[in-house]
């Protein structure tokens, strides 16, 4: 039995709800169904099952992020470090709040960061979560393994929506200086042959500006969580991005027609409820990120027969 069938008999099983998904083709309009860490509310977040979940649901995109290990290897994870609560390292031990920052990626290479095991531990936020042990995977691994996947179930390659996780005051820290990371981060789309399945994203306005003077190719989204009007962010930028990613509470009209006559996508994120999915399609967003994308689909396909 193939690694992939494998895997999708374990997840038929697995983070169902009562709900039966309808196809993206059968829906009348092209909203991007974003797939957040994979499905988070369904699988534990940025593994390879969540996203071979997600897959087997229907995304149009898998939404990651992406950090940097001590041998410069791209790996998939939220944070640099392990976080408390999801984590259980080597040893065996729980990682708390008290040493999570002791267990920096950037300092291990990734041999190292494969034995900590994710997955086992309940998620309190997400209730009905399925427990599947894993692991931190490489980004690479995701990519060929959603190709693999593509191919032997007749689907279209997915997007791929992929965060720079990286703070200024990170540089050196958790993370190499920016151009590297980017670099490393862009080298590794031009290998897998992803570019035009590919858009950097990035709270971090250095990494969207490196990438849009070293791969302009690359569509770009400015991910935000501030009060500022999008004027004032994307001017801050220097430059227009493919879309702008924000907190759906910070969507209104004003944003929504000022995105539309730049000519910019709107995408925000995290988008858990059917209330609130309903009311960024009714506001006109062109995507939504969200934990639950097996809602998403349902409510989008009802909301577009109505």
């Amino acid at each position: 039995m193939s690694r992939i069938f494998f895997l999708l008999i374990i997840l038929t099983g697995c983070g169902q709800t009562k709900q039966t998904p309808v196809p993206i083709t059968k829906v009348k309009k092209n909203l991007d169904i974003q797939g957040h860490r994979g499905c988070r509310g369904l699988m534990p977040e940025n593994t390879i099952p969540a996203f071979t979940k997600a897959l087997e649901l229907g995304v149009t995109t898998l939404e990651m992020d992406l950090v940097i290990s001590a041998d410069h290897q791209v790996v998939v994870s939220h944070e640099p470090y392990f976080r408390a609560g999801i984590a259980v390292d080597p040893d065996g031990n729980v990682i708390d709040e008290s040493t999570q920052l002791d267990h920096n990626m950037y300092t291990m290479n990734y041999d190292q960061i494969r034995k900590y095991e994710l997955g086992t531990l309940p998620d309190s936020n997400h209730l009905n979560r399925a427990n599947i042990a894993s692991y931190k995977p490489l980004f690479s691994e995701v990519v060929n393994l959603t190709k693999e996947i593509c191919r032997e179930m007749r689907l279209n390659l997915p997007f791929f929506n992929i965060e720079i996780k990286s703070e200024e005051e990170h540089d050196g820290v958790y993370h190499p200086d920016i151009n590297t990371f980017t670099q490393l981060v862009i080298d590794q789309v031009k290998n897998l042959d992803i570019e035009e399945q590919t858009c950097i994203q990035s709270f971090d306005l250095r990494a969207l500006q490196i990438t849009k003077e070293i791969a302009p190719e690359l569509s770009t989204a400015l991910l935000i969580m501030n009060q500022k009007t999008p004027a004032e962010n994307v001017s801050k930028l220097g430059f227009s991005p493919d879309i702008y990613s924000c907190y759906y509470k910070l969507v209104n009209d004003e944003l929504i027609d000022y995105c539309k006559n730049e000519n910019i996508k709107v995408i925000p994120w995290t988008v858990n409820t059917a209330a609130d999915m309903r009311a960024m399609m009714e506001i006109g967003v062109d995507g939504i990120i969200s934990d639950y994308p097996d809602l998403l689909i349902e409510t989008y396909a009802a909301y577009a027969t109505d």
